[in-house]
């Protein structure tokens, strides 16, 4: 199993599912100047360019969980600066370099679902305060699902970013 084409079955459907979530969330941005993937048109603090560079992050991040298991114990106050600072745009980032590098990452993760021998492989997760169960588990199956599920949702409030901006939809 080495590309799109000759996966079939539960691989076939995580990849299409994950191509078409990235896909929603790359329309969000599409012919955008730079001005626009930094703009907060809505009360939130998102913007579109922190919503790629976040979702690149994230991904990134359980890809290195599949192949590596976890990289630290425990959440702590370092763990959640570093994963905030995920939505931060910095003004050496740009449209293409954020791209560029998510349609990396999207590459690594891919080529995971097509090649790793066993989906049911798991690494134990971090201890977190929100999950009272210790020692909790993830398969690669989940993590890939946890992967399209992160990228549906904020896809979604990129679609919102982007309608406020100039009333381009992704759907409707």
């Amino acid at each position: 199993m080495t590309s799109k084409d000759t996966l079939t079955g539960e691989r076939a459907d995580i990849l299409e599912l994950l191509q078409a979530h990235r896909g929603f969330l790359r329309y969000a941005v599409q012919n955008l100047t730079e001005e626009q993937i930094r703009s907060r048109p809505t009360k939130s603090e998102l913007c579109l360019g922190g919503l790629i560079k976040h979702v690149t992050a994230v991904e990134r991040q359980w890809a290195d969980f599949i192949r590596n298991g976890r990289k630290f114990d425990a959440y702590d106050e370092a763990v959640f600066a570093e994963h905030a600072a995920t939505f931060q745009v910095t003004d050496e980032d740009t449209l293409e370099a954020l791209l560029a590098d998510y349609d990396e990452v999207a590459r690594a993760t891919d080529e995971i679902v097509a090649t790793l021998p066993d989906l049911d492989l798991s690494h134990q997760l971090p201890e977190a305060p929100w999950d009272e169960e210790k020692g909790k588990r993830w398969t690669v199956r989940r993590v890939l699902l946890h992967i399209a599920a992160e990228t549906a949702q904020h896809s979604g409030h990129a679609d919102i970013i982007r309608e406020t901006i100039d009333g381009q939809k992704t759907m409707g």
